[in-house]
């Protein structure tokens, strides 16, 4: 499988419009692959990606139910709630980027060189730093925090814009995008909702583990 990241016709207004010109006529991914020990709640979740030469959109719509939102700090652990993440790699020899985050918008962000388990957590990992990760500009169609869960089915919408200096900064300056390929995937979890659920673009096999490189599929920027 394969995703193929249009260059934007326009830059997108980050206003959680799904249809709006910048957005209308580009390619859906569809989140299907739920892991075996995720609930009978299985949300519809779409994605999609789009591109200027300053930066990298990414919009997710869920159909949901069981919406719980309660980590509002930066790094906090927002896979514990209803939750989107794109994980992505720039460069087949370089690590990759964890942006995950929440229905309210709040973000946990890290650049992976080694995603095996060591005694504190990954073998190589690094922290983004605020003052880097704060170039993220999120909409979030949630209130930052929805406590109680909302059991009723719901849509809500999570649109950011990622400057490719954030990632030039781990990887280098990639250049011009149009023709290159990246690799990644994308998510969908809410870990102490009343519902859990993980779910994936890409198939992940059966274990429950969203950082397996191996498992990333081809991003392709148009």
């Amino acid at each position: 499988m394969e995703y193929s990241i249009h260059r934007a016709v326009e830059q997108p207004s980050l206003t959680g419009q799904w249809l709006e010109p910048a957005w209308r006529n580009v390619p859906v991914a569809t989140l299907r692959h739920f892991v075996k020990r995720s609930s009978s709640h299985h949300p519809q979740v779409e994605a999609k990606l789009t591109y200027t030469p300053e930066s990298l959109y990414v919009f997710f719509r869920v159909h949901d139910r069981y919406v719980r939102c309660v980590q509002t700090e930066y790094q906090s652990g927002v896979c514990r709630d209803s939750c989107v993440e794109l994980f992505i790699q720039p460069q087949p020899d370089k690590g990759y980027f964890n942006f995950e985050i929440n229905c309210g918008g709040t973000m946990l962000l890290y650049y992976i060189e080694d995603p095996r388990k060591g005694p504190n957590g990954f073998q190589k990992s690094t922290m983004v730093p605020w003052d880097l990760a704060k170039s993220v500009q999120i909409f979030h169609s949630m209130p930052a925090v929805v406590d109680p869960e909302i059991t009723e089915p719901v849509e809500w919408t999570l649109e950011y814009r990622i400057p490719l200096a954030l990632f030039a900064t781990y990887v280098g300056a990639r250049g011009e995008l149009s023709g290159k390929q990246w690799r990644g995937n994308l998510y969908k979890c809410a870990d102490q909702t009343s519902h859990p659920h993980w779910a994936s673009w890409a198939p992940l096999g059966e274990n429950l583990n969203f950082h397996v490189p191996e498992c990333f599929a081809p991003m392709r920027f148009q």
